[in-house]
């Protein structure tokens, strides 16, 4: 019988755990293209609130794109939705879209 609980209550935590992790995974930053760096592959977003990354104030920064062709779909002024994450090397753009 506690063999059963514990089988139960593993998949109970699992469950939860994996229902979770993409709300915080997917959390969208919006944002305004000030600067593009093709050659560094870099962009400069000034955005708003990033609790995804920690951030609780708006702020401008620099952050390194995964893709560096996401770059060539946005200009500088454009409005943009975003997902980032935090690496050793500093922020890095996952995802990025023009906002609607």
């Amino acid at each position: 019988m506690n063999q059963i609980i514990r089988i139960v209550a593993a998949l109970a935590l699992s469950i939860g755990l994996s229902l979770g992790a993409p709300a915080a995974e997917g959390a969208a930053i919006s944002g305004e293209v000030k600067k593009i760096d093709e050659g560094a592959g870099k962009i400069t977003l000034k955005h708003g609130p990033a609790k995804s990354l920690g951030m609780d104030e708006p702020m401008t920064m620099v952050y390194r794109v995964k893709d560096p062709a996401v770059l060539k779909q946005v200009k500088v002024g454009d409005k943009v939705t975003f997902e980032a994450e935090e690496a050793a090397s500093g922020y890095t753009v996952t995802k990025m879209q023009k906002a609607k």
